[in-house]
């Protein structure tokens, strides 16, 4: 590509990146299409985007699902938006481990993109949409935290440490501010943080966080 960009990834070149079987694939082509549909009718995502799908915000998703911890039974993906990455790894680990996805939206039309694009995929019994914010409280506390370009870290831990079981772990994608991030929740929070470099973006990260306390408190 002339911007120096590198060229959209084919759904093939994501599951030989991915490595996720046949009946995922399926599930996220079926994901893939409902989301282009409802795209045109709402902006979900940009089109820029839109165009490498299967980089961008698919593996961007699907490459947190082998750092969910095998016993995790319920995840929360804090402000959903288009699915991801929750409604990805609902797709990857319900059908396979059970994993309860619990998707946090506060735009009604976004929940019920949600919610079609769940049942189209055949992964509704593994998914539970909640229109609100992950401050209203009211959702119970899950193993696994996601939350992928909602907040600044400091933030996030803010709304995370209402949602974590003892235990848990916080599994946030960030781009090239992710250290910077991390240096500032640290002036705030004590937490157990480290950051995975991307498989989707060189520039990025996946900050994992193991325990976490506001200053003063032990996590």
């Amino acid at each position: 590509m002339s911007d120096g960009a590198p060229e959209p990834l084919t759904p093939e070149g994501f599951q030989r990146l991915s490595r996720v079987d046949d009946a995922a694939m399926a599930r996220l082509r079926t994901y893939a299409q409902t989301l282009t549909d409802w795209n045109g009718r709402m902006n979900l995502v940009s089109p820029g985007s839109l165009a490498d799908l299967w980089r961008r915000h698919m593996l961007d998703s699907a490459q947190l699902a082998p750092l969910v911890p095998a016993a995790a039974k319920r995840l929360i993906d804090i402000g959903s938006g288009a699915g991801f990455p929750g409604l990805v790894l609902a797709a990857l680990l319900g059908p396979r481990v059970g994993l309860e996805t619990i998707l946090v939206e506060s735009i009604e039309k976004k929940c019920a993109f949600l919610r079609a694009a769940a049942e189209a995929m055949g992964i509704a019994a593994h998914v539970r949409v909640l229109r609100g914010r992950a401050e209203d409280g009211g959702v119970s506390r899950a193993d696994v935290v996601t939350a992928r370009a909602v907040a600044p870290l400091e933030t996030l831990l803010g709304y995370a440490v209402r949602l974590l079981r003892p235990g848990g772990i916080c599994l946030f994608p960030k781009g090239r501010t992710a250290a910077d991030e991390l240096t500032a929740a640290r002036r705030s929070w004590t937490i157990d943080a480290t950051a995975i470099p991307s498989q989707s973006d060189p520039a990025g990260s996946i900050v994992v966080v193991r325990s976490l306390a506001p200053k003063g408190r032990r996590p």
